[in-house]
């Protein structure tokens, strides 16, 4: 498994996909956190960094498929995945590999944006005054928002052998988990259980996290999430043999 992370990883870096997506994504949460006014911290005059952790979501809808697009389906359009299948290793395994390499991209697209925080830090009146805690949550919650994108972006990818097709797929699945259950429970037909569909989606536990406080609910719930994906990757892989 590490094997093939090493692989998957270096893959991403040896290609403009890594670079293309990091710039974007920094690039896209500077503009919205200190030049559009209408989101600009400088303009907004409280020292938080809610600006980021409410526009990273929707750029991780796009940037996350984008790299998880050719996880399996380059290697199904190269032929190179049944070479990949006779390999002493499980297809559990393949996944984890690949899943964690995607990942680990993503995350190191979300590691410079701790300079934002330092920067909102050193401009807090008097300085240092920010909500450390809710900003370490709300970075938690990222983590764990990445890990699902990423896991769905990746069974997206293994259902077809063109990357346009993955990731068109992996776009509407995350945002059909992300925001989709919220857009279900506002339909006024549900009642009292419109509450519980809500949370049924990935940004009721999002908006929980980010709050600063870490429950288990919300954890079990991102990683059950996660589990479902992979284990529904697995199937596909194996689907093969039928």
């Amino acid at each position: 498994m590490l094997a093939i992370l090493k692989k998957e990883f270096n893959g991403f870096l040896n290609s403009l996909i890594a670079y293309l997506v990091i710039a974007v994504f920094l690039v896209a949460i500077g503009m919205f956190m200190w030049v559009f006014p209408e989101s600009s911290v400088l303009e907004y005059g409280f020292a938080d960094l809610q600006t980021l952790f409410n526009m990273a979501p929707w750029l991780f809808l796009f940037l996350i498929p984008a790299i998880t697009m050719r996880t399996f389906a380059e290697e199904k359009r190269e032929g190179t995945m049944e070479l990949l299948l006779t390999k002493p290793i499980t297809d559990l395994q393949l996944i984890l590999g690949k899943y964690f390499a995607a990942l680990l991209l993503a995350l190191l697209a979300l590691l410079p944006t701790l300079l934002y925080y330092y920067s909102v830090y050193v401009l807090g009146n008097p300085p240092g005054n920010i909500d450390s805690a809710a900003v370490a949550g709300s970075y938690i919650g990222l983590l764990f928002l990445a890990g699902v994108f990423t896991a769905i972006g990746v069974f997206a990818s293994s259902i077809s052998d063109n990357q346009i097709i993955s990731f068109v797929i992996a776009v509407f699945l995350c945002y059909i988990s992300y925001t989709g259950f919220q857009s279900i429970a506002s339909i006024p037909v549900w009642g009292s259980y419109s509450y519980y569909i809500s949370q049924l989606g990935i940004a009721y536990h999002y908006s929980a996290i980010s709050k600063g406080l870490i429950d288990s609910r919300d954890v079990l719930y991102f990683l059950s999430v996660i589990a479902v994906m992979i284990l529904a990757t697995k199937l596909v892989l194996r689907s093969r043999k039928w």
